[in-house]
This record gives structure tokens, C-alpha cells and sequence, in this order.
């Protein structure tokens, strides 16, 4: 089917909506950073793994990274290239597996490198042709994010070994590491961190392979100084000629490629607060608004201070949007509409791609949104369309 792609009349909802030519320019962009730059920029599975989008992806670049030995099977049997793997602990049971889908393997701990870096030895051995390269995860002990839920090099991190946990000589088959600080972060916060890198682990740096310098790097923001991204990295090359360096956003590749088209199913008022209740649900199929939290964006609405829909009168059409679950808190807001808001109108969430698409549940066996593509020539391709045995087939 074709569909207007600013109201997307005829969609049913609740439906999540790509648009290709957004992502291409996104992809257009990230190829571009890495070829000045001279770096790898590889797909993080955690922010998008819509795999059915994946032949589009594979125009702009060559490989993903993964944290589970079911991201690590979607790379190679899907992407069609073996995986950057890190995970915080590997487990007997899925470790070898992990090996055969992937190309770099990297170590949170010393115990764990102790632990299966003779698998990775044998593994070697006996098919060298796809040998697998070894990193440890690093902490420099400095991150910009404000949010502790998101930030992995808080005071007592779970994630990657600091400076004086390091022996002098790294140990055999180490060849890379891993470092992991931003969270949608500018080209300055990586400047930041690079700093305390090489301070606290320049020694090391020039004996190693690679450098990954993980996510968080939302270059594809209209505000982002790619310009000093580009400066940044090829300063880095120019003072470690031998170092491949390695970048994995996730959120990059998807900002902004498209929303969450929901409708209004009732709306109710409770001490002169107007709730619209949608087919959605912000605990279900946007819970990063309630985490971290944040007001999304909504088309044709102006976003407002939570507070203002307790004082507005019903002539300024300010409404809190609530979700369709049993959970008390599934509700954001508020925002402001041109119009009274009535069951059957839309209300479309912007930017609800990344993140939203790899994290979304069943909780309460709400509907979950269909996905789909509006590619260029604006056909809506369906990706998945999600009914009653999706939901059963999680239960047992």
C-alpha cells in the first residue's frame, strides 16, 4: 500500500514506520565520517536489529557489534559478517557458539579472560582462516552522562577494567580494547574521553591492534560538529598509525528515521486532568520515555511542562497521553493540540525507532505495533505484523 508520510492515512495502528530515505541519509553520513576519518563505524544490535532492513544497511557498511550470542547468530546469519562481541560475562554454555559467530571477542574481566581465552586459542587453531581478534574492556573512570541508569563508568561499575588493574605486559592474545562512555554524546564529550584514555592508558595503546570507542556517538544530530568528530579521529590516527579504531553507535544509524503511529481510544478526566488513552503503551512500546525519562516529540502538538495540565481549561486542549496498560505510571505529559482530542484521531510519536523497537514487551498482552518500511517511492512495506500466538508463544 502507498501512504502520505506526514499524516500516514490508511496505516493501522499501533505501527512503528521507517523511512528508508531517512536512514539513508543517516547511512549516508556515517560511510562518509568513516572515510574521512579513516575509521570502522559498525551497527550496535542494542539500539536497532530490524534484520529485514539489513540489505539496506549493507550498502554502507560491512559489520555489527553484539552483546549476546543471539545478537552475535543475527550478525552472521543475518547481517552476513561476523560480529564485534562484547558481553559483561560470557557463560560456558554460549561461549563457543559466540566464537564461531564472531570476529573480535572482548573481555570484561581478567577472570573471564582467564576463564575461555583458551577456548579462543583452540578455536584459532584449528580454523585459523576465521581467526577471532581478543580485547579487554577498559574503564577510564570519566563519562559525561548525567543519567546513572546509562552511564557505565559510574563509581562502581560493573563494565571493563580500570588503569591499575592492568599488568604492565597485557596478557598473550590481547589485541584491542574496548571502551565503551557515551550515551547520545557530542564530538567534545569523546574529545574529553579520549583524553583520559591515553592518559591513563597510552602505554598500552601503542602495542595494540584496534580501539573501540563503543556508542554513543549521535553524530547523525543536526547539532552534532561532525567536522570535529572527523578532526578527533584522524588526530588519534596520526598519534597511533597502527591502531585500527572502531566505532559502534547505535542510536546514530536510526535518529530520526521515523515514528510511532498511535490513535486515541478514549479520553477521561480525573481533577481537570484530560488523559487521552492511546492503543499504545509508553511501559511496552516506548519505555526509555519513562527510564530515563523524557517527553517525545509529538506531530502537530506542542510539548508542554507536565504541571500545565493540571491548570489548563478545556478550551487550551492540554492532555496527558496515557497508555493502555494496568500500570498506574503509563502516562507522560502533557501536550498541547490545535483541536479536542477524540477517540480515532492520531497521534504520531516522533523519532521512535531506535532503542524503542529492540526493547519493547508484551507486559499485559497489549498489541504489540506492527513495523514496517516507507521506502522511497512511498510504498509501506510490512515487516512484521504481530497478533494473539505472538504473545502466547512467549508464555508456556
Amino acid at each position: 500500500m502507498k501512504t502520505d508520510r506526514f499524516t500516514y492515512e490508511g496505516v493501522p495502528t499501533p505501527c512503528y514506520i521507517i523511512e528508508e530515505d531517512l536512514l539513508r541519509r543517516n547511512l549516508e553520513l556515517i560511510r562518509d565520517v568513516s572515510r574521512r576519518a579513516g575509521v570502522e563505524i559498525i551497527l550496535a544490535f542494542k539500539a536497532f536489529a530490524l534484520w529485514k532492513s539489513f540489505p539496506v544497511f549493507r550498502e554502507y557498511i560491512s559489520h555489527t557489534t553484539a552483546s549476546s550470542l543471539y545478537e552475535a547468530r543475527l550478525a552472521a546469519e543475518e547481517f552476513g559478517s561476523k560480529a564485534h562481541t562484547y558481553s559483561p560475562a560470557y557463560t560456558e554454555r554460549d561461549f563457543d557458539r559466540i566464537l564461531s559467530c564472531s570476529s573480535h571477542v572482548t573481555f570484561n574481566s581478567m577472570s573471564q579472560y582467564v576463564r575461555f581465552y583458551p577456548r579462543v586459542e583452540e578455536y584459532n587453531r584449528l580454523y585459523p582462516e576465521e581467526r577471532v581478534s581478543c580485547g579487554l574492556r577498559i574503564n577510564p573512570e570519566y563519562s559525561e552522562i548525567e543519567v546513572d541508569l546509562y552511564n557505565p563508568c559510574a563509581p562502581g561499575s560493573r563494565f571493563g577494567m580500570m588503569a591499575s588493574q592492568l599488568p604492565d605486559c597485557l596478557p598473550a592474545g590481547i589485541e584491542g580494547f574496548h571502551c565503551h562512555c557515551h550515551c547520545e554524546s557530542s564530538s567534545e564529550a569523546l574529545e574529553h574521553t579520549l583524553q583520559h584514555i591515553e592518559e591513563k592508558f597510552g602505554r598500552w595503546l601503542s602495542r595494540l591492534k584496534w580501539l573501540n570507542l563503543g556508542g554513543g556517538h549521535l553524530m547523525t544530530r543536526k547539532d552534532y560538529d561532525v567536522e570535529r568528530l572527523v578532526a578527533i579521529l584522524k588526530g588519534l590516527k596520526e598519534r597511533y598509525p597502527d591502531l585500527t579504531v572502531i566505532l559502534e553507535p547505535g542510536s546514530a544509524f536510526a535518529w530520526q528515521t521515523g515514528p510511532l503511529v498511535a490513535s486515541v481510544v478514549d479520553v477521561v478526566e480525573n481533577k481537570g486532568i484530560r488523559t487521552a488513552i492511546l492503543d499504545v503503551s509508553f511501559t511496552c512500546h516506548m519505555p526509555d520515555c519513562l527510564e530515563m525519562p523524557y517527553q517525545p516529540a509529538v506531530r502537530n502538538a506542542e510539548t508542554v511542562e507536565p504541571d500545565a495540565v493540571k491548570r489548563a481549561t478545556p478550551e487550551e486542549n492540554v492532555y496527558r497521553l496515557g497508555g493502555n496498560s494496568c500500570l498506574s505510571g503509563d502516562y507522560m505529559g502533557a501536550w498541547r493540540f490545535g483541536h479536542p482530542l477524540a477517540p480515532g484521531d492520531r497521534i504520531i510519536f516522533e523519532d521512535m525507532i531506535h532503542y524503542t523497537t529492540v526493547k519493547t514487551n508484551m507486559f499485559n498482552g497489549i498489541r504489540h505495533p506492527d513495523i514496517a518500511m516507507l521506502h522511497s517511492d512511498g510504498t509501506l512495506e510490512y515487516y512484521r505484523r504481530f497478533s494473539y500466538t505472538d504473545y502466547r508463544d512467549r508464555m508456556c
